[in-house]
C-alpha cells in the first residue's frame, strides 16, 4: 500500500455544514477523492472530527484528476456556490 501525504480542502458551507475534500493514493498510481463532513465534538473543542460522506469507487490515474472529480461531486451535491443541495 502506498503511503502519501494528502492535502485537504476545507469548504465552509453556508448552511452550517463543514465539508472537507481530500485525495488519497491507496496504491501506487491509484488516487481516490473523499468528501468528509465534520461532526460535533466535545463542547469547547477547537478540533474537528470528520466522517466520510462520499468517496470515489474507482481510482484516478493522477492526484489532480481525482481532485477535479471530487470538486465536481461537491458541485453536484451542493450546487456551484455551495449554498444549496443539487436537485
Amino acid at each position: 500500500m502506498a503511503q502519501s501525504a494528502s492535502n485537504v480542502i476545507l469548504i465552509s458551507m453556508p448552511s452550517s455544514r463543514n465539508i472537507a475534500l481530500t485525495v488519497h493514493e491507496l496504491e501506487t498510481g491509484e488516487f481516490y477523492w473523499v468528501l468528509m463532513e465534520a461532526v460535533d465534538g466535545a463542547p469547547g473543542d477547537t478540533t474537528h472530527v470528520y466522517v466520510p460522506l462520499e468517496a470515489a469507487h474507482e481510482p484516478y490515474a493522477t492526484y489532480s484528476n481525482a481532485l477535479v472529480a471530487g470538486v465536481a461531486m461537491m458541485r453536484r451535491l451542493f450546487g456551484p456556490d455551495g449554498s444549496r443541495p443539487a436537485p
